[in-house]
Order: structure tokens, then sequence, then C-alpha cells
């Protein structure tokens, strides 16, 4: 080996070891595999080579300013309390609902130029309950991942069906009610179950525009679905009960405890 070689490869394990390591990126990488290849100080790396920055230079962000304009790190800002031991969210505790559109965009493509619609793949949804068929993105696995989800739900008590079935829907390329934001249907990988049995912040708004919270789904499916790389919209101070997404990264960090306690 040459002295110029050895250099090289002594900067490049000294610019690996200058990047400290963060439980919340390491988490993203490893949900995504096939798209991800690692982080540095500024940016998030894709394996095609191109770069997202982390961070956007901005600190003290509202609450809207993370919903409706969030960088890579600010998906993180909330933790995701994992398992079925409900409490009431605090003030805009949503879990899940920071989503930076640009990174969704460029994993699953763009609804409205065709990208999504050619990437699904059929789930039988609750085949022993008649739910018929939904339509899911395969990338990611995500149709496999439901598939899996289906094989649990399909085991639970007779009673719970109604909850399930008929499903509310899946694809839809649409954006979230009253805003600008793609919801995660238009990406073909949130499901929502039955709709005539859950409760959405919405429609729950009181005159003075006070949201109480409230669930009837059972902990049980969501348990299921948790286990499988889904969050689930019952866990929001802005609560969407009927709805599950895929964030693996999310569920992998509540696994892990995080954030530590100080």
């Amino acid at each position: 080996m040459t002295l110029t070689a050895f250099r090289a490869i002594v900067l490049f394990a000294l610019c690996l070891g200058s990047t400290r390591a963060d439980p919340a990126l390491d988490a993203l990488v490893a949900a995504y595999p096939d798209f991800l290849a690692g982080y540095d100080e500024k940016d998030l790396i894709w394996k095609d080579g191109s770069r997202m920055p982390l961070s956007d230079g901005r600190t003290g962000k509202t609450f809207d300013q993370l919903l409706n304009d969030p960088d890579i790190k600010d998906q993180f800002a909330i933790p995701y309390p994992l398992g079925g031991d409900l409490k009431v969210p605090a003030l805009n505790e949503d879990p899940g609902r920071i989503r930076n559109e640009k990174f969704f965009l460029k994993m699953y493509g763009d609804c409205r130029k065709g990208d999504v619609a050619k990437r699904l793949a059929p789930v039988a949804w609750m085949p022993t309950r008649h739910g018929g068929t939904l339509r899911v993105t395969t990338v990611n696995g995500v149709n496999q991942r439901l598939a899996d989800a289906v094989q649990e739900l399909d085991k639970v008590p007779a009673d719970m069906s109604r909850y399930l079935v008929p499903s509310a829907g899946t694809y839809n390329c649409r954006t979230i009610v009253n805003t600008s934001r793609l919801s995660v249907h238009a990406f073909g990988a949130a499901i929502d179950i039955n709709d005539k049995l859950s409760d959405y912040w919405e429609w729950s708004k009181g005159k003075d525009g006070r949201i109480t919270w409230k669930n009837r789904i059972p902990a049980t499916i969501a348990d299921i679905f948790e286990r499988h790389g889904f969050i689930w919209g019952a866990k929001w101070y802005h609560f969407d009960t009927m709805h599950f997404e895929y964030r693996p990264e999310l569920i992998a960090l509540a696994r892990q405890g995080w954030p530590s306690p100080r």
C-alpha cells in the first residue's frame, strides 16, 4: 500500500468517526434499507448517491411549522408511545404526524404523476371475514407487512370483526383534510379500518374548536399493527383512530426506549 493510499484510508476513517451516532437516524436508515445508505453531519445519504439535508437550521418551530415545513430530524420531535396502555395525549402530541414530504415522495413516488399506482399490489383483507381486497404499495415491502398483520388480525375474537370489516381503504391520491400536505394514503402505505366505529378529531371538534380525545378501537388490534411496523393515529392529540401507517423507524425507536431518560 502506498503512503498516499494509507493517508486516504486514515482520512476516511477520521471522517466516519467525526459523525456522532444518532439513534433516530440509525433507526431511519435501518427501517428503509432499499433506499438509505447512511448519514453524515449534514445530510441523509440515499443509495442512489443523492443527499437530503438533515436540518434546515431553524430551531424553536411552532407546532404548525413542524407539520407544514419539517426537516428530516423534525420527524422525530415527538416520540411514539408503544403498546396498548393508552393515555390521553398532551396538547399537540402527535407522534408520526410530522412528515418531511420530500422524503416520502422520493421513496414512494408521486401519486399525481402515476408513480404510486404502478407499484401497488393486492392484499387480502380479513379473508375469513370477507373483507375483500386492498391495494398497498410494494415499496419497502409494505404489502407483505400488511399481509403479515392480517394473518394475526384474522384470528382476533369474532366480536372485533366490526372494527376491521369493512376497511375504509388504503391507497388514495389525496391531501390530508383541510391541508395541502399529502396523506400517507397517497403513498399507498396506510390503511383505515372501519370508519363507522372510529373517531377523528375533525369530526369531534366543539363549536369553540376544542378537541376532546376519544377512541373506541380495541388496543389488541393496534398491538398487532405495531408488531408489523404500523403506528396508530389514536395516539395523537389530533386523533384518527381508524388510521394505521407504515413507520417502522418510530416503532423501532419505541422498542429501544428512545429517548432515554436523562
